[in-house]
Order: structure tokens, then sequence, then C-alpha cells
């Protein structure tokens, strides 16, 4: 079977792939390769993907229409779609927001009208983010919430993925699962992230700035735990009930929120090193406490995380001296 994966070069795109050849499926793999973050990054990544025969890689902007369909047709064997190319970043929406909407809201419209099209497609599967939960302080989040008062322009766009992607079902029974991902971190991981700037700056002796004087708490989600969950999801189709869409949204998380202070500990401890602490206040966009309710998707995939943070976090350490020292 074909797979189409956006944003292949990606974080969780580039691991994603990974784990589809290594189910024996056939990969189509696209990404911009934009410079939000260090491109030779991105491209390391993608090297790996491409010593696999069975990984095809396209360069494509999803947002050009005209350029991501010329190419995808030429592939018609694509059963399922992995969406989660998209420009990331909650701080980076507040000085760019124009990258958001092309991004987030034309790029997805323009997958989701691929999709539409698409004969035999049997399944989309598309990322949102627990940013879409805003300042809401009934914990843990559950995707019951109401979630219509963002605190971000990116978290604005996610939100507003799901919801096109519920109309997209509705109307053309289009089978989707949106997932949103609780704060991911691990191996191949994003520069922009606390996890991957902590780690650097540590190493250097530079300061590290906590916000919101540090109290801040975090449901993080090791890479392998989201793989898993986005696997045991593809394969599961969602199929239309009784005046309901084949539509589904969940939550995929670690089921714990962790301190933002026991989380900087823990890269102390497995670098032998004290981090210099610089305490600011809370920034705009940002949330105090995120804590993902996963009842959900246990009940209906099986689905457990399995990699606590002190565990998940010295993974990620490892690689990031065995990179760097590259």
């Amino acid at each position: 079977m074909t797979v189409l994966v956006t944003g292949a070069a990606g974080f969780i795109g580039m691991h994603v792939s990974q784990a589809l050849l290594a189910a024996g499926e056939t990969v189509i793999g696209i990404d911009n390769l934009n410079s939000y973050y260090d491109v030779t990054l991105k491209e390391a990544r993608l090297a790996i993907l491409e010593a696999d025969e069975r990984f095809r890689f396209l360069k494509i902007d999803i947002a050009d229409r005209d350029d991501l369909v010329a190419a995808l047709n030429k592939i018609p064997d694509i059963k399922k779609v992995v969406h989660l190319a998209a420009q990331a970043g909650v701080r980076y929406s507040i000085t760019h927001p124009f990258n958001y909407t092309e991004a987030n809201v034309t790029g997805f419209l323009t997958i989701l009208e691929y999709c539409r099209h698409l004969k035999g497609l049997e399944h989309l599967v598309f990322a949102s983010s627990s940013s879409v939960y805003g300042q809401n302080t009934d914990l843990p989040y559950s995707t019951d919430q109401v979630t219509d008062r963002p605190v971000s322009l990116y978290a604005a766009t996610k939100k507003a993925n799901e919801l096109m992607a519920y109309s997209y079902a509705h109307l053309y029974g289009l089978p989707t699962t949106g997932l949103r991902f609780f704060t991911v971190y691990g191996p191949w991981g994003r520069p922009d992230m606390a996890y991957w700037s902590f780690t650097e700056k540590i190493l250097k002796g530079e300061a590290i700035q906590l916000f919101n004087q540090g109290d801040m708490k975090r449901d993080f989600t090791y890479i392998d735990d989201i793989v898993g969950g986005v696997m045991v999801v593809l394969a599961k189709p969602p199929a239309a009930g009784a005046g309901e869409a084949p539509y589904r949204l969940y939550n995929l998380g670690n089921n714990r929120a962790e301190s933002l202070l026991d989380f900087v500990a823990i890269l102390e401890k497995t670098l032998g090193k004290m981090a210099v602490r610089e305490m600011q206040s809370m920034q705009a966009g940002d949330v105090k406490e995120t804590y993902a309710d996963i009842d959900p998707i246990r009940r209906d995939m099986g689905y457990e995380p399995a990699t606590a943070l002190d565990e998940g976090l010295p993974k990620f350490v490892k690689w990031y001296k065995e990179y760097i020292k590259d």
C-alpha cells in the first residue's frame, strides 16, 4: 500500500515515515523544506528515509495547489494520507501570521481537496495540537471541551483545520481522524523546542529562560508514543454512523502534566551540569499547563504511552550529542 506523508522532512513526519516503511508500506513524502529552522537538519532526516527504495520524496509546497495536484496525480495508488505539514510554533505566529494562514489553512484546504477527489482513499489522518485548548483550566483536557478561544494564531489555525476536516467528512464522506499532539520531544526533534534549546544552552553555560517564573507544566510526549498512536489510528478509519460523519478526534499525549522545573532537573542530571536559570514572566500566546485525557483513544485503539520523561529525555540527549558531534 502507498501512503502519502506531508511534512515528511519534519520531526514527526520523519519518524512516521520510518514506521510505515518498517511496516512494509511504500511512502510518498512531500515537504517544502522551508527555513523556519535549519534546513540541513531536514535534509539529514530525508537522507535516512531515502536510503529505503520504497520512499520517494517530492519537494512541494502544499499551499501550491497546481504543483501538488500535478505531482500527485502521477501516483494513482495512494490509499492513505498522513498530513503533518504545517507552520509550527506558537510564538513565531505572533510575528509571522501570514505564514500560518498560507501553510495551515490554504495548505490544508489543498490537501482536503486532493483527498476528496482521490479514488479509493481509505483514511486521512491529520495533526492538530493541544494549543487549541487555549486557557481552558479544566484538566485533563478532553476533546469534549469547548475550544473556541485560542490564545495564538497558530492555535486558531489548528482549530480551523479540525472544523474544515469535519465539514469535508460530512459533505463527501471522507474518512478523517484528527490528532491533537501534546508537546512532542525526542531524537531528530526541533531546535525551536525547549528540550533542544535548553540542552544546547546548558552545555554552553548560557542562561535558559523559564517563563512564568518556571511555574509551567506540560504533557511531554515521547516521539515513539506519538508514532505508535498515529499508526494504530491510521489502520482504523472511522465509519459513518446514523447521522454521523466518518470523523474522529483524539488527544495524543503522555497523560500526565510534568513540571517545567522537573524537566530542567532531569536535563541537568543527564548532562551532568547545572543550568543558569533566568526567570521570565509569561509570554503572549503561552499557557500555564497542558494535560491530555487519552481515555477515548485507549478505549477505541488500545493506545498506551510507554515512555516516561526521565527515560525519554536521556534518549534525546544521547542523540543530540551524537548529531552535534557529527
